[in-house]
């Protein structure tokens, strides 16, 4: 019986002071070579984050999350061998999936932004806004 090809989780951090079409080749190049020996099963652009601490005197760094399945071993060599002499990669890191990983949380900025929004109000005063007729709402 064959097994499925495991899953891997690749977190890219991109340099926000390199030009925008060099960070966009460099997720092309990246998915395709994904695509050429393996199954993207998702990529997420986590926009621009503050980094835990400073690397190479940068403190920001566009993140990406893209999830794929390797058919070919090689792929994983390949990807680590082309990521670290790229420029504009600040890190990344490959991380093979145990069976039964839950799946990565929503991270897009917009909808973090969302979700933070509605956690600072207060449960009773997204109810009562909630009941509050239109004109209610627009004069409060």
């Amino acid at each position: 019986m064959t097994l499925p090809a495991p899953t891997y989780d690749l977190v890219l951090l991109l340099d926000q002071q390199a030009e925008e079409p060099a960070r966009a080749k460099v997720v092309a190049d990246t998915r395709a070579a994904i695509e050429a020996k393996g199954e993207l099963t998702r990529h997420d652009e986590w926009g621009e984050r503050a980094l835990a601490y400073p690397i190479d005197h940068k403190t920001n760094a566009e993140y990406h999350l893209l999830q794929f399945h390797a058919s070919e071993v090689d792929l994983i060599s390949e990807l680590s061998r082309t990521l670290h002499i790229t420029d504009g990669v600040i890190r990344f890191r490959i991380n093979k999936l145990r069976p039964g990983t839950p799946e990565a949380p929503e991270m897009r900025p917009e909808r973090v932004g969302a979700v933070a929004a509605r956690e600072e109000v207060p449960a009773h005063a997204r109810e009562e806004a909630e009941d509050a007729p239109a004109e209610e709402q627009a004069v409060a």
